[in-house]
């Protein structure tokens, strides 16, 4: 029987802007430790780890003084990393999801491809430009700053939806789940699977 392999990173990112520290560990249980300026992401990355089984911690500072721009892109930038380094060579994964999650009137769908080519398209228009003291254009920096740093093609549809909160949270939940699919080990995959053999 071959040895089971641990699928987790962690990377730290120091800036003028941002101090963040950040582990991932694809194989988690949901097991998460959320310390960051920003209360709502916090709150999305939660639902995020928790929907696809992942562990994540992340222990973040930033310039949130000025606004949350800095430190929501930093952390999608590390945690687009720490997956890329996570998955390795990407052996034996099924490497595509599409997912559909709904969140009461609200409905998203996140297709992916772990392609190693990095493409994000976004299609989402929110009632409000606020969720709280966070701003909504901040969740299409931090999933553009994760499909590149991640390498994957990420597409991302907000269906419907009249309460921007619960559109944002389907789409964190949709994420996970999406991801939690396209990483999950297909017994019949021999190798990468790819025709190029290599991704």
């Amino acid at each position: 029987m071959s040895e089971i392999v641990q699928r987790a990173a962690d990377v730290a990112r120091k800036t003028n802007e941002t101090d963040i520290k950040l582990a991932f560990n694809v194989d988690g249980s949901g097991q998460v430790n959320l310390e960051t300026d920003v209360p709502f992401l916090n709150h999305m990355l939660d639902l995020f780890a928790k929907h696809g089984q992942f562990d994540l911690t992340v222990d973040a500072r930033g310039d949130v003084d000025i606004d949350d721009h800095h430190t929501v892109e930093d952390i999608g930038i590390c945690l687009g990393q720490t997956l890329a380094k996570a998955l390795g060579d990407k052996r034996g994964i099924k490497r595509y999801a599409s997912v559909f999650v709904p969140m009461d009137e609200a409905l998203a769908q996140v297709v992916v491809d772990l392609s190693n080519r990095p493409h994000f398209e976004y299609r989402a228009q929110y009632p409000s430009q606020q969720v709280g003291s966070f701003s909504t254009e901040l969740v299409e920096e931090f999933l553009w700053k994760f499909a590149l740093e991640a390498r994957v093609t990420l597409h991302v549809i907000v269906h419907y939806g009249k309460n921007t909160h619960h559109m944002i949270e389907a789409v964190f939940k949709a994420l996970g789940r999406a991801l939690d699919e396209a990483t999950s080990i297909d017994p019949r995959v021999q190798g990468v699977p790819s025709t190029k053999g290599v991704l």
